[in-house]
């Protein structure tokens, strides 16, 4: 074989724009050449065992006097990508320190006698065809992105490839972790979900990987933490981008190694387990800004989903009120609650739909529930205060009706602090003490 033809670099895709619409953005990788007369090369990392040596009939030949005839081989491995020393003269180095096998890290360094490249993971938008379907599991939708949603499920649901769901909350981020669950080979195995902020900092690393007993004061027992407790199947780490930064290198290792350490453990335990990540804010910004880790942010997004808000896919409510409040019920709704409907923004997403609907549906001569009272006579202030007077104490009462008196639950879903939530519901007598 001769070496790959130079091909460019492809550029980061815009924030925010990767996967917009359901579609897909796929990871692709490189080895960009850093020395010599070809310095910038491309070389597309792809299923196949990639040979580099100095012989003509290699994939990647380095006309280089430290580069072996044979020096070394990078072999696919489900997401990750093994370096293995084929016994070279001069060694191979990954980030300065020779190697005979090691798994590459985005950004990393692959030293082959005095030639470098650098291991480059890049994200790509795929297209793909939309679903016939207009369900998914607990998913519903006809319109063009969320039948490719469908589609995009079904193809990366077999595989054991990490995956990253973007979108607002009340989207169904969860639902789609359920319908990749259900169709993977796992779908025997528990399905673990594990919020990243719903703990606090101290905790969520016994959480995350468990503890010995006397590992820390309190530590009473052994703790198995979800990483293992979902070997074998799949775990949803919600809200990725509150992990603290100091406990990022953490995890990557024990993903990277599929190992993990229990606190005030001596010896690893091995895991195998799917990995499946939440966020409503655009982690590559995030990673952008210094908030979250690049080489972590690469190791989670070898697939990216963004899931659209309620608002920009209006023509699915018909299909969702039916598919909440009975068959036909959007039909039995009179034009005008129809035009509120689709007037209204949404900003709980289809979480918010389902939620009104169960209130509704409890009422036994309303359809959609009573609307908020609305005065348009007297201050301007004096009226807006009543409004949201009105609508936080509907608000909470639908809230813990919802969530069945569970403050912590009621907290985490209204994303409130929870002492905050405790004094709204003292402000509207909904609780009496924090016990209640």
């Amino acid at each position: 074989m001769t070496s790959a033809p130079p091909v460019p670099i492809p550029v980061h895709p815009v924030s925010g724009e990767r996967a917009r619409g359901g579609r897909l953005a796929a990871q692709q990788f490189h080895l960009v050449l850093l020395d010599t007369e070809q310095a910038g090369t491309v070389y597309p990392l792809g299923d196949e065992v990639l040979r580099i040596g100095n012989a003509p009939d290699n994939d990647v030949v380095l006309d280089h006097p430290t580069v072996s005839r044979n020096h070394l081989l990078v072999r696919r491995q489900g997401d990750r990508f093994l370096v293995q020393d084929l016994g070279s003269t001069h060694g191979t180095l990954l980030d300065g320190a020779q190697v005979r096998e090691a798994y590459l890290r985005p950004g990393a360094l692959l030293g082959v006698g005095d030639v470098r490249l650098r291991f480059n993971p890049q994200e790509a938008p795929v297209e793909i065809a939309p679903s016939a379907e207009d369900s998914l599991g607990e998913l519903v939708g006809r319109s063009v992105p969320m039948r490719q949603l469908f589609a995009l499920i079904q193809r990366i649901a077999p595989t054991d490839s990490t995956v990253l769901l973007l979108g607002e909350t009340g989207t169904g981020k969860g639902a789609a972790t359920q319908a990749l669950h259900k169709l993977s080979p796992r779908a025997s195995g528990p399905l673990v979900v594990f919020n990243c902020a719903s703990v606090s900092d101290a905790l969520i690393e016994s959480e995350l990987f468990g503890h010995e007993r006397g590992a820390f004061t309190g530590a009473v027992g052994q703790r198995i933490g979800c990483l293992e407790r979902a070997h074998g199947g799949t775990l949803l780490l919600e809200e990725i981008d509150a992990l603290a930064l100091e406990l990022q290198p953490k995890l990557l290792r024990a993903l990277e190694d599929r190992e993990l350490h229990r606190l005030g453990a001596s010896a690893p335990v091995s895991f195998d387990t799917r990995i499946v990540v939440t966020s409503k804010r655009d982690l590559w910004a995030q990673t952008q800004a210094g908030r979250f880790r690049e080489d972590l942010y690469f190791r989670l997004s070898v697939f990216t989903v963004t899931l659209l808000p309620l608002r920009e896919r209006k023509e699915d409510l018909p299909l969702l009120v039916d598919a909440f409040g009975g068959q036909g019920l959007w039909a039995r709704l009179p034009e005008k609650r129809r035009e509120q409907f689709l007037g209204h923004t949404w900003p709980g997403n289809v979480r918010e739909l389902r939620n009104a609907l169960e209130e509704a549906t409890s009422k036994p001569h309303s359809a959609t529930g009573e609307l908020l009272p609305v005065a348009y006579s007297g201050p301007f202030k004096a009226c807006k205060d009543e409004l949201v007077r009105a609508f936080e104490r509907e608000y909470l009462t639908r809230l813990l009706r919802h969530t069945k008196g569970n403050i912590a639950r009621a907290a985490r879903e209204a994303e409130l602090d929870r002492k905050y939530l405790y004094s709204l519901l003292h402000k509207y007598g909904l609780v009496q003490s924090e016990g209640d």
